[in-house]
């Protein structure tokens, strides 16, 4: 369901999270950001190869070489052109959780078509497409008349482009509960069974709870909740503590894990 340039995506634990569509100007802007710093580097390639050439020129030319030269120069910088451009995206949106330096200045993410982050077949799909889309601007065409402002290569990966909207975000609010019920959950529970993505669904439930209903963020919590314990190997919430509590419990026990595992 959408409203306006809002979108609400479903989770595989069934919990629903609402983004904000990032836009053909964001979108735009953060491409020519990418494209100016993508620029610069095949720019340096180039010269740097062809300073290199030019050192080798003066020998080849008395062995009758330099078309050759001129065609292997043409085809390593087309090789190291295409892999550039591409390994660009794929790298960079792999590392940073779909970003790329355009998409953190513009405040804009990839993720995927389940509220996950984006990983790497979906990074490759998008940037081998992505030649496709820049092609007589198909990817603006889609992005205006496809209903969550896809490109082509977000069709096919499965992904869509969102504001990282810091503003609706603020800090998990933790009761004093919940601190005394993550110290048992560290001895009790498999914390470390929980994923990234898992931890990820948790916060953005956590951090959005307020703008929920009521009655629909109980029942969202508990369903959570239960998704929970049983990746933790916790056969109930502990006895005392509403669904919420244990999550923040959780969300704080996986934190302080992983300050004391690094």
């Amino acid at each position: 369901m959408r409203f306006f340039n809002q979108i609400n995506l479903q989770t595989p634990e069934s919990v629903e999270l609402e983004f904000t569509l990032a836009g053909i100007g964001n979108r735009s802007f953060a491409l020519i950001i990418d494209y100016i710093i993508f620029g610069l580097t095949i720019l340096l390639v180039w010269v740097l190869s062809a300073f290199l050439a030019f050192q080798l020129v003066p020998n080849l030319i008395s062995g009758g070489f330099l078309n050759l030269l001129a065609q292997w120069i043409w085809a390593v910088q087309s090789l190291t052109t295409f892999a550039i451009y591409v390994g660009y995206f794929v790298v960079l949106e792999t590392l940073w959780q779909g970003q790329t330096p355009g998409k953190k200045w513009t405040k804009i993410r990839v993720i995927r078509d389940n509220g996950k982050p984006e990983r790497l077949p979906q990074a490759i799909l998008r940037a081998l497409l992505r030649p496709v889309d820049d092609l007589l601007f198909m990817g603006v065409f889609f992005i205006i008349f496809t209903q969550q402002e896809k490109r082509l290569g977000d069709l096919v990966a499965g992904t869509i482009v969102v504001q990282e909207e810091t503003s609706m975000l603020t800090e998990v609010e933790i009761s004093t509960e919940a601190e005394d019920l993550a110290v048992q959950l560290r001895i009790e529970a498999e914390i470390d069974n929980l994923l990234p993505e898992d931890f990820a669904t948790i916060r953005d439930f956590l951090q959005r709870r307020q703008n929920i209903i009521l009655e629909y963020q109980h029942q969202l919590s508990r369903k959570l909740a239960q998704q929970v314990r049983e990746i933790i190997l916790l056969d109930t919430v502990p006895e005392g503590y509403s669904n919420s509590q244990f999550l923040e419990a959780v969300y704080l026990a996986y934190q302080q894990d992983k300050i004391i595992n690094y």
